[in-house]
């Protein structure tokens, strides 16, 4: 199987999934981005790159309960497939061996 290059949203949303853990769904995660990053985030973004990660298989989803809050509708609720963990493993330690090439940035 070739490996999966993902773009620099993509890796963030998909590191939020991790994250939030049983709390991401598309809401949170446009949240998240907006109030750690400081940046602006469309929420339909969020919603393609979460389908495209799913698609990707490295994502699964699924059904929340249904609130009053929400109309009585559901929230799909996203998890990391183990497939998504073997490549924000990979992803980390290869921006790891980047960063440790940045003489000005070493922590030791």
């Amino acid at each position: 199987m070739a490996k999966e290059y993902l773009g620099e949203f993509e890796e963030l949303v998909l590191i939020l999934v991790a994250a939030l853990g049983d709390d991401a769904y598309g809401a949170i995660i446009a949240e998240e981005i907006e109030s750690r990053l400081k940046r602006d985030v469309n929420l339909s973004a969020v919603h393609v790159t979460l389908y495209r990660l799913e698609d990707k298989g490295l994502i699964k989803s699924s059904f929340g309960g249904a609130t009053k809050e929400r109309g009585g509708r559901r929230k799909r609720i996203y998890t990391v497939t183990s497939a998504g963990m073997a490549t924000l493993r990979s992803m980390q330690e290869s921006r790891m061996t980047l960063w440790d090439l940045v003489p000005q940035l070493k922590l030791s």
